[in-house]
Formats: structure tokens, C-alpha cells, sequence
């Protein structure tokens, strides 16, 4: 306890972990893109995925957990960082003009903020399923597949078919992305990993992979809205009418 305490009240304690907190956040965030993507692979995968995380109440809860105790972490180490860089720097800076940061870097804090507005409402959309917040009328949680599994293909497709859902979306995505950007590149500074050579390899990864991720989300929105997965949505059973033998008809 005395060392955690130790670590928590250093500066450099609090990049460490930062770090750590940020490569976990990192990691999710593309393992969430993974899952996501195989809507691309049809409704039978995606349910049986979603199905298969849904019941596994062993991985399912130690996983949100754990997630939930990396974000706390990083919020608040963050806002204490920033707090104390502030304090530092004193008021005697009338128009401060940053010298050498980037724009990401500028807004890590506004960008942050603004991703866990989202994720709270991304929470209530896709995960709670409050009906109140899907702005279609429907209620999320009612769809099932033919196995009776919990339709998410079908939840996905009705939800991102709001064309302002799917903008918000889009502008947080690109958001995370930029924060994510800067965050793994600051990561492999705290760790002592931006030394020389390596230094513009491990920036140019860094936005390269935020890229790669931003275009893998941003890629369902627009495919929905651009049309993909209506047909399942909208596909309708016609029983066949009974044939009656009218009277004196032929057979």
C-alpha cells in the first residue's frame, strides 16, 4: 500500500500509470473493433459472438471490472497531472503559445472528456439498451434472432441507421482516435522508448495504428447508412394464403 501511495503522489508515478492504464484502454479499444467488425460477417456471427459474451458471466463481469477500474485510473491520474503541470506553470502567463506540442496534445484533457460523454451514452445505447436514447422508438433489448439470441446485428443496424447517431459517432470515434494518437505516443516516452531513431518510427505507428482504427469504426456507421444489413432488418415472413376450392371450381 505504501509503495502504490508512493507511486500515486509522484509525478512520474502518475505517468507510469498513465501508461499502463492508457495500453489497457488501447488494447480493448481494438479487441471492441474486432468484435464489431464481424457485423460484416453476417447476423449468425455477430449474435453468437455477442451470445457467447453475454452469458459468460465469469469473463463478462471480471472484464468490466477491470475496464472500469482502468478508466477511473487514467481519468483521474490525468486530471491530477494536468492539475499539478498547471500549478507549475503559474499565472504569469498572460497569452501562453504553445511551442512544439501538437494539437492532440493541446486537448488530450477536452478530448477525454468529450470520449467519456460518449461512452456513457454509447453504454446506455448498445449496452443498457434504454430505449430513450436510440431515437428510433424501439426498444433494443426486445430483438431476437430465430435461435432467440439477443439480435445484435439487427440492434446495430436500426441504431446506426439515425443518420445523427451515426454523425456523433463518427465525430467521437475521430475524437478517441486523435487522444489515442498522442496517448501511445506519450506512452513510449514515459517508458524511455522514444530514444533516436526511434522516436519518429514510434510516432508515425502511433498514428498510423489511431488511423487504421479510426477507419474500422467509422467504416459500420457508413455502411449502414449507405445501406448495409436493411434487407435483414426489413425482411418480413409472407405466409402462403390457404387455397380454397371455390365452389364448383376446378381443384
Amino acid at each position: 500500500m505504501n509503495l502504490f501511495s508512493r507511486v500515486w503522489n509522484s509525478s512520474l508515478g502518475k505517468k507510469y500509470i498513465m501508461a499502463i492504464t492508457g495500453c489497457a484502454l488501447f488494447v480493448f479499444v481494438i479487441g471492441h473493433l474486432i468484435g464489431n467488425l464481424q457485423i460484416f460477417l453476417g447476423p449468425d456471427v455477430l449474435n453468437h459472438y455477442g451470445h457467447f459474451l453475454q452469458t459468460n458471466w465469469e469473463i463478462k463481469w471480471p472484464a468490466r471490472i477491470a475496464l472500469l477500474a482502468m478508466v477511473i485510473l487514467h481519468i483521474v491520474s490525468a486530471t491530477r497531472l494536468t492539475a499539478e503541470n498547471r500549478a507549475a506553470r503559474g499565472p504569469g502567463y498572460a497569452a501562453y503559445k504553445p511551442v512544439g506540442s501538437s494539437y492532440a496534445s493541446r486537448t488530450m484533457m477536452m478530448s477525454g472528456l468529450i470520449i467519456a460523454a460518449f461512452v456513457i451514452y454509447h453504454l446506455l445505447h448498445y449496452t443498457v439498451t434504454l430505449p430513450q436514447v436510440n431515437f428510433t422508438g424501439q426498444d433494443f433489448g426486445a430483438f431476437r434472432d430465430p435461435q432467440g439470441r439477443h439480435d445484435i446485428y439487427k440492434m446495430m443496424v436500426v441504431g446506426f441507421s439515425n443518420g445523427w447517431v451515426s454523425l456523433f459517432y463518427i465525430i467521437a470515434m475521430a475524437l478517441l482516435c486523435l487522444h489515442l494518437s498522442h496517448g501511445a505516443s506519450s506512452m513510449f516516452q514515459s517508458m524511455g522508448w522514444k530514444k533516436g531513431y526511434y522516436q519518429p518510427l514510434l510516432d508515425n505507428g502511433a498514428r498510423l495504428i489511431a488511423i487504421l482504427i479510426f477507419a474500422g469504426y467509422a467504416l459500420i456507421p457508413i455502411a449502414v447508412m449507405l445501406g448495409y444489413g436493411k434487407d435483414y432488418v426489413t425482411k418480413r415472413v409472407n405466409p402462403v394464403p390457404l387455397q380454397m376450392n371455390a365452389p364448383g371450381g376446378a381443384r
